[in-house]
């Protein structure tokens, strides 16, 4: 079960329009790297963790990476929901409009429609977790990319600041993760052999 509290993780509040941003932070809405796969990815990959503390990391930052989703949404949203027909298709958004008006809709930088493919999710936890750690670094660089091309937009910039902020942080949770559950795979299993019970000095059994 979720609380949702009814308040942005980070306040936004971007006062001038430019669908031009909005074209490019989309990627991190519904792209292959952003937030919508991101925690998708998590809350899926969850269930076959081989202990509760990767399960409870994978829950919680599955968790947050819908804040995230909503806070990216929410930075496309302010930045399109006052343009001007001429901004839109002077930013390279006439198609976009045609399909969605202004609405936000999952979608990469280059237009290309979110996609369930982007997810790994590959029975072995291992694998999985260094594929979430491969991700948040993914993230990182884009929401670098992202920061340049909107320096000159401070109300733009603070909360992608934040944004990649979380993504180290979440890089060094999947890490304690990954170390915890390779101890846990790795700890020696021991088996007694039932037949010791049942026949008893027939298999020099170290209690007869």
């Amino acid at each position: 079960m979720w609380t949702y509290n009814k308040i942005l993780q980070y306040p936004i509040n971007i006062k001038c329009t430019d669908p031009r941003l909005a074209k490019v932070i989309i990627s991190q809405y519904g792209g292959p790297d952003g937030e919508l796969a991101a925690s998708l990815r998590y809350l899926s990959q969850r269930f076959g963790m081989p202990d509760q503390t990767s399960k409870a990391i994978l829950n919680d930052i599955g968790t947050e990476e819908l804040a995230h989703l909503e806070m990216v949404g929410t930075i496309v949203h302010q930045l399109t929901k006052n343009a001007s027909i001429e901004e839109i298709e002077a930013a390279g958004l006439g198609a976009y409009y045609t399909d969605h008006g202004v609405d936000v809709y999952p979608q990469s930088a280059s237009g290309v429609p979110f996609s369930a493919s982007v997810l790994a999710c590959k029975g072995d936890a291992i694998a999985n977790l260094q594929e979430d750690l491969a991700a948040e670094q993914k993230a990182r660089a884009t929401y670098e990319k992202l920061i340049d091309l909107c320096r000159d937009n401070p109300d733009v910039v603070e909360p992608l600041r934040f944004l990649r902020a979380r993504e180290v942080v979440h890089f060094q949770r999947f890490g304690e993760a990954l170390r915890g559950v390779q101890d846990k795979l790795s700890e020696k299993k021991f088996h007694m052999n039932s037949d010791l019970f049942l026949n008893g000095k027939n298999n020099n059994c170290m209690f007869q």
